[in-house]
């Protein structure tokens, strides 16, 4: 359809011009004294129109003439270019590879490209650039031979390559390699150094955060661990098991790590509600507190929770949670001169009230009936508890407990029967 249309036009273009031409009596007079030059109008126009093309020509042909040393300068620059990506590609595929010294040669090659390109007079757009990424190649291949002298080197001349408005990213970049290669060393201190220099948005990052998260383990500021592997579980770096996990272990490092009550509690406060419900944490934060000789109510409104949680379902809690929640809540029972508050009297009562085949209630009843002196109700409630009880410490302490209640009824057969089967045990 095109070409029918450019042949229509050209054939109306030819129409016109042969009865423009054919009818066109007209003439042009040149006077160039003392001559005169008749031309005819059509001549007159051919000549006008062979002038102007023959002009332009001209011109387009000097001008191209001029651009020659521009287009040479051009050409040399394009094919520096070429070997300088060439150069970058190799130094990126041997670093990959393993093959650290031609990558770091390479990387070197292409320092020395772009050296000349400056030496000529040239400079290209994204030359800082190119340089920190090129020196941190350098760097990273000098890091992976333990080279230090060279990789700090070429580290200082990154960072100051990067030190642009155009190159943050690069920047934040070798800030960011700088605090990997100091954990690699084993410096959590340098790699905390470098990452608190990183803008507020970088350093949350999650590249940024696992390097905390290694620098805090590293140092053994478990609080610090805990709260970059909280955001860690937050932008999905960790799972949701892998998360509450490291949390329980973090957790019961920074409780374990408490040398008095009042460092427990600034400890507790710090987590989470999350992190407190789980039940290794709760038990491990009560424990300590009355190992630390702290207010044993604390330590048992610790474990509510748990508590809670135990006496609603069964499966909530492992059987193992369950019994050291029970040892958690005999321990604070069983301390000189003190006696069970009335709220976990009722507690307890309920509990074992509505779950009467529960093993471990009934050795928790058993020890607070114990605690008030209540023998008879005790012995009952721990010799219905043996029964069911798995086989662990907790049947030990069970017949600990009845071989106690023996000797004070003066029953010298009973206890000793009952010392021979704590023994089994």
């Amino acid at each position: 359809m095109r070409v029918a249309l450019w042949l229509t036009a050209l054939f109306a273009i030819a129409v016109a011009s042969a009865l423009f031409a054919g009818n066109n009596p007209g003439t042009v007079t040149l006077f160039w004294a003392p001559h005169r030059i008749d031309l005819s109008l059509n001549l007159f126009l051919l000549l006008l129109a062979g002038s102007f093309l023959t002009l332009h020509l001209a011109m387009r042909a000097l001008s191209a003439l001029m651009r020659i040393p521009q287009q040479a300068r051009r050409w040399r620059l394009l094919q520096k270019e070429r070997a300088i990506h060439s150069a970058l590609l190799d130094s990126l595929s041997h670093l990959v590879a393993g093959r650290f010294i031609r990558s770091r040669k390479a990387a070197d090659l292409v320092i020395s490209l772009e050296e000349s390109v400056q030496r000529s007079g040239e400079q290209l757009s994204y030359g800082g650039r190119l340089r920190a990424l090129t020196h941190l190649l350098a760097a990273e291949s000098a890091h992976a031979l333990q080279n230090r002298v060279v990789r700090d080197g070429h580290f200082g001349q990154a960072l100051e390559e990067a030190a642009g408005r155009d190159a943050q990213e690069t920047r934040e970049g070798v800030q960011l390699r700088r605090a990997r290669w100091a954990l690699d060393d084993r410096d959590p201190v340098a790699a905390m150094k470098w990452l608190d220099q990183l803008p507020q948005g970088a350093s949350r990052r999650t590249v940024a955060l696992r390097m905390r998260f290694r620098a805090a383990r590293q140092s053994g500021q478990s609080q610090m661990a805990l709260e970059a592997s909280r955001l860690l579980t937050k932008h999905r770096a960790f799972s949701e098991t892998a998360g509450r996990s490291i949390a329980r272990g973090l957790a019961i490092e920074l409780i374990r790590s408490a040398h008095d009550a009042v460092q427990l509690q600034r400890a507790w406060d710090a987590l989470d509600v999350s992190e407190q419900t789980i039940p290794e944490v709760a038990c491990e934060a009560a424990e300590r507190l009355l190992f630390l000789e702290g207010d044993e109510s604390v330590s048992r409104r610790w474990v509510l929770p748990l508590w809670d949680a135990m006496v609603q379902g069964q499966d909530r809690l492992t059987l193992v949670q369950r019994i050291r929640l029970a040892r958690v809540l005999e321990q604070g029972f069983g301390l000189e001169g003190r006696t069970p508050d009335a709220a976990w009297l009722s507690r307890i009562e309920a509990a074992q009230m509505g779950n009467p085949r529960d093993a471990v209630l009934q050795y928790l009843a058993g020890v607070v009936c114990m605690r008030l002196s209540l023998w008879g109700k005790a012995q009952q409630l721990l010799k219905q508890s043996l029964a069911t009880l798995p086989k662990s410490d907790l049947t030990r302490d069970t017949w600990l407990a009845l071989a106690f209640m023996a000797e004070q009824r003066q029953d010298a057969q009973a206890a000793a029967d009952a010392y021979r089967e704590a023994a089994r045990r």
